[in-house]
């Protein structure tokens, strides 16, 4: 099983923000929070590349490691360490990521159930994010929320599963409990009031 960057990976949003997105990651990046996942899919082609581009060198700076989602020419136009594929994604579509990105790039996949986890494992994916682990305030009504069973029930796979969707500190500790490798964490990370303190303070929980 491969080891992931981080026990916290940190999820770009620039909605709702009240200073520019690579600020934002900039001061989760000061928090210690060392693996980002460059989302923001909604953004033109040039736009996402720009801020892509000024993303990757606050994470290379930190010496962290980038996770470009659901764009793997982009992944390696800015030397991204890995991409994060959308749920569905078939073995075809993670071969040629890895053929496109190279041996070593970290590929993942977004899953919503067990049966999943274990496609994208037979498939050649290095790691899932299982969503939604509780309810969210990004993605009301969108679940069932599957709760620490679901990570345990996900596990059999042999992948490690970073558990996303309503993550709070206080939630963490049942999260690992269940076997989860990490915890993605978006609004509570962006939507901060100080990221670098929230990115402090999910740090702890992970490794209490």
């Amino acid at each position: 099983m491969r080891t992931l960057p981080s026990p916290l990976l940190a999820v770009t949003d620039r909605h709702g923000l009240s200073r520019p997105l690579a600020d934002s990651v900039q001061a989760v990046l000061d928090g210690g929070a060392r693996w980002i996942w460059f989302r923001d899919r909604d953004l033109e082609p040039e736009v996402r590349q720009q801020l892509g581009a000024d993303i990757a060198a606050r994470t290379r700076a930190a010496g962290a490691f980038l996770t470009v989602g659901g764009d793997v020419a982009l992944a390696r136009a800015l030397g991204a360490d890995g991409v994060h594929l959308g749920g569905g994604s078939e073995l075809e579509t993670i071969a040629a990521a890895r053929a496109i990105l190279g041996p070593g790039a970290l590929i993942g996949v977004s899953t919503h159930t067990s049966a999943e986890v274990q496609k994208v494992a037979t498939a050649g994916a290095d790691y899932v994010t299982l969503s939604p682990i509780y309810p969210t305030a990004s993605k009301p009504g969108y679940g069932p929320a599957l709760g620490p069973e679901g990570i345990a029930a996900s596990l059999r796979a042999g992948l490690p599963v970073v558990a996303l969707g309503g993550v709070t500190i206080d939630r963490i500790p049942e999260c690992r409990d269940a076997g989860a490798a990490c915890i993605a964490v978006m609004g509570g990370l962006m939507r901060a009031a100080d990221p670098a303190t929230a990115a402090r303070a999910f740090l702890t929980a992970c490794a209490a």
